[in-house]
């Protein structure tokens, strides 16, 4: 009798839509370790600026005529001028430009939003623009060719997966990524091997390359004590202690 009667009470609370210990259905989440985890910024309340001037020491040594008679459209492009290397400027008051200046430590334990906008490299003239260029990691380069002539980018990492992509047509463009920091990551073209290209790919914001006139400012820096570090191809790395504050901009000058 008595099982008779929990046998209607089952009936009674099935019917009116109850349920008795039926576990609920689990809640899709996601995979854990593919969930995409929030970005920690760091406070933009008070921030600073380094800025500076490379210059260079000594006897400039000249720069060295390239010869592209071995492709007819990049020979055309240089019919009134005279293609020189530019693996070393350095101008009239001994201003170095094309060096890739970051912040190389200070700043660890803190993770910065990546930029969606990419930065572009373009193959033109026969020549790689920007020679020197810098991206925060995770950030797409845009990689165009604007000669109309095939072109190779053949980059030639170490921390990272290498990749090497003919480029035949003429405004033909492809977009890469660099996964984790490296300096310097250099490109070159296999077709032409007077091109190259290095990029600076760090894990914040906080990076420049000299201009002609040799200087740099690298703002929105939060206060603190870091390790300004540079590079250049030819002339090698450099690095010194700064105190950035927000009461006027840190010089952080270097000679080679």
């Amino acid at each position: 009798m008595k099982q008779l009667w929990s046998l209607l009470l089952l009936l009674v609370i099935a019917g009116c839509g109850g349920s008795v210990d039926s576990p609920q259905a689990p809640v899709e989440k996601g995979n854990p370790s593919k969930m995409e985890k929030p970005a920690k910024v760091v406070s933009s309340g008070i921030v600073g600026v380094v800025r500076g001037k490379i210059t260079f020491t000594g006897e400039v040594p000249e720069r060295q005529p390239i010869s592209m008679a071995a492709d007819a459209v990049c020979a055309a492009r240089y019919q009134d001028d005279v293609a020189l290397t530019e693996n070393l400027l350095v101008g009239s008051d001994q201003s170095v430009a094309n060096v890739f200046v970051y912040i190389k430590s200070g700043l660890e334990g803190q993770t910065f939003k990546v930029p969606s906008q990419p930065v572009v490299l373009d193959q033109d003239g026969c020549r790689y623009h920007p020679h020197v260029l810098g991206l925060q990691a995770g950030q797409p380069l845009q990689i165009i060719n604007s000669d109309s002539t095939l072109h190779n980018v053949h980059s030639l990492a170490e921390n990272q997966r290498q990749f090497n992509l003919g480029m035949p047509i003429p405004n033909m463009r492809t977009t890469k990524k660099f996964d984790v920091p490296e300096v310097m990551v250099k490109l070159k073209c296999d077709v032409h091997p007077w091109m190259h290209a290095y990029i600076g790919v760090v894990a914040h914001p906080f990076f420049a390359v000299t201009s002609a006139d040799g200087t740099f400012e690298i703002g929105d820096l939060p206060v603190g004590t870091y390790t300004v570090a540079v590079w250049h191809e030819e002339l090698g790395a450099e690095e010194q202690q700064i105190e950035v504050s927000e009461a006027s901009p840190r010089v952080a000058n270097f000679v080679f």
